[in-house]
């Protein structure tokens, strides 16, 4: 199958795998508008992190995750790309330091210096040492980076800049944080399964109506999304706050 950047085919896209990037979208916003009306306190503080929006928030960072791996076995399962590879890996850097910077600047006593986009960087890199390997192994290796974190710790993970790897037994206090492990052996997962269902003969592209089309050129912006919509949910709420007089 020839794919693009983002693991699709040229002439017919696999608009399930869109669709799905759709339902991770809303799911992401309602999270994180709960998150933004916890802030300005029209929501108890808690709210966002206990079930069932605790819950969604792992499920929308999993599902991105295992997409993006999932992606880059469609991509690059047939031989490395560099090209477009490195391309987007440049996307997803500059994009990561910009959620950074950005937080900086708002967030500084939390703020992001290794979430979702962080997270999806670096594992696209480590990702293509798995690209050659059956599903069995790479499915085996995932299950075992997924439960290492809730077996064991190391003291020698807990410096700062070592926090990322996600063994150390400090809880970083961060507005986001999807460390190697275990979210790397979700988008190892993503690849398993890509790798898997190809062997099967599962990825057969479809012909779609344009309503699936139009929604499906909605889950392809979703790195743009997720920049974006921060800023316009929290300028929404900040407005009717002010007109309400309430700040």
């Amino acid at each position: 199958m020839t794919t693009t950047d983002s693991g699709t085919n040229l002439a017919i896209r696999l608009h399930w795998l869109d669709l799905a990037r759709v339902l991770a979208l809303v799911g992401m916003i309602v999270f994180h508008f709960a998150y933004d009306l916890s802030m300005f306190g029209y929501i108890p503080p808690d709210v966002p992190f206990v079930p069932p929006f605790s819950i969604l928030a792992r499920a929308v960072a999993g599902s991105f995750l295992a997409m993006a791996g999932f992606s880059l076995y469609l991509a690059h399962g047939r031989g490395i790309r560099w090209r477009p590879f490195l391309r987007r890996l440049a996307v997803l850097t500059v994009a990561a330091a910009v959620i950074t910077a950005a937080t900086m600047i708002a967030l500084p006593d939390f703020y992001i210096y290794f979430g979702i986009l962080h997270s999806i960087a670096l594992s696209s890199v480590l990702g293509l040492a798995f690209l050659r390997l059956p599903a069995w192994a790479t499915l085996t290796v995932a299950a075992g980076i997924i439960a290492l974190p809730f077996q064991i710790r190391f003291e020698m993970f807990d410096p700062a800049w070592l926090r990322f790897v996600g063994l150390g037994t400090i809880t970083p206090f961060t507005a986001d944080f999807e460390p190697l492990f275990p979210w790397f052996g979700v988008y190892l997962l993503g690849m398993a399964l890509a790798r898997m269902f190809t062997d099967m003969g599962w990825l057969r592209p479809r012909h779609a109506g344009s309503f699936i089309r139009s929604l499906g050129w909605i889950g392809r912006q979703s790195l743009w999304i997720y920049l974006a919509h921060q800023p316009i949910l929290i300028g929404l709420i900040w407005v009717y706050a002010k007109a309400a007089g309430h700040i």
